[in-house]
C-alpha cells in the first residue's frame, strides 16, 4: 500500500488563517535564532576557548524564554530586546565544565555605565585548593568578556581581558582584577562572561589541554538599565 502524501505545503502555512499561530510561532523562534547569533558572534573569541557542541541550540532556548518574557508586544513580534536577557545569566559555554564548580574562588563583580567599565576581581587564593584542574594541567588563566548587545539593530561593543598565566601550585595568587571598557552611558544590555583555560607547559612553552574539553566560562551576570 501506497500512502498518501500529508504535509502541509509552505505557501498554506504562509497564508492560511488556520495557521496563523505557527506564523508567529516560526516568527519568534527565529528571533530567538538571530539574537543568539548575535551573542555568540560578539562572544566568538570567548567561546573558542570554552564551548560544547550544543550549545548553540541551548543559547537559542534560553534566549527564547528570554522572548518569551517580552509584556509589551503582540504575539508573532516579541523580543528579547524587550523581553529579560537577564534570563541568560548562569548560562555555561561549556556544559561538561560548569564554570562555578571549577573554580570555587570567590569574587566580586562591578558594573560602572558612567565610565563604561565593567570588573571583576578575584582576591588572592591557593589554586591547588580552589580549582579544579583536570590531570596534566601545569597553569591556568582566568578571562573575561563584556559585550553590550543591541538586538535591535543587530550590532554589539565588545571588550576582552586575560590575567597573566597562573601556576597550578598551593601558593596563593595575587589578588586579580579583570577590567574591560565599553562605551559611557551605554543603554544596551552588557553580558559579562568569565572563564578559566587550563595550560600545560612543556620544554617552557605553554600549550592548551585536551584542545579546552575541561576550559569553562560561563555569563556570570547581565546588567541591564530597566
Amino acid at each position: 500500500m501506497v500512502k498518501a502524501k500529508s504535509s502541509v505545503s509552505a505557501d498554506k502555512i504562509a497564508k492560511s488563517p488556520n495557521y496563523q499561530r505557527t506564523r508567529e510561532n516560526m516568527a519568534e523562534f527565529s528571533s530567538a535564532g538571530k539574537s543568539a547569533s548575535l551573542l555568540r558572534k560578539a562572544f566568538v573569541n570567548l567561546i573558542a576557548r570554552a564551548k560544547d557542541g550544543r550549545l548553540t541550540s541551548r543559547l537559542t532556548t534560553t534566549m527564547y524564554r528570554a522572548l518569551q518574557a517580552d509584556a509589551t508586544s503582540e504575539r508573532g513580534q516579541r523580543s528579547v530586546a524587550n523581553g529579560e536577557p537577564a534570563l541568560l545569566a548562569g548560562l555555561d559555554f561549556n556544559i561538561r565544565a560548569n564554570m562555578a564548580s571549577t573554580l570555587s574562588a570567590p569574587y566580586t563583580i562591578a558594573v560602572n555605565r558612567a565610565t563604561g567599565d565593567a570588573t571583576i576581581t578575584i582576591p588572592a587564593f591557593v589554586p591547588a585548593n580552589l580549582v579544579k584542574a583536570p590531570q596534566g594541567a601545569t597553569h591556568f588563566q582566568l578571562f573575561t568578556g563584556a559585550a553590550a548587545v543591541d538586538f535591535e539593530t543587530a550590532t554589539y561593543q565588545v571588550s576582552t581581558a586575560a590575567s597573566d598565566n597562573l601556576v597550578l601550585n598551593n601558593t596563593a595568587t595575587a589578588i586579580i582584577p579583570l577590567k574591560v571598557t565599553l562605551p559611557v552611558n551605554s543603554q544596551l544590555p552588557v553580558f559579562l562572561a568569565f572563564g578559566i583555560e587550563f595550560l600545560q607547559q612543556m620544554n617552557g612553552k605553554m600549550y592548551s589541554l585536551n584542545n579546552g574539553e575541561y576550559n569553562a566560562c560561563s555569563i556570570i551576570k547581565v546588567d541591564t538599565t530597566a
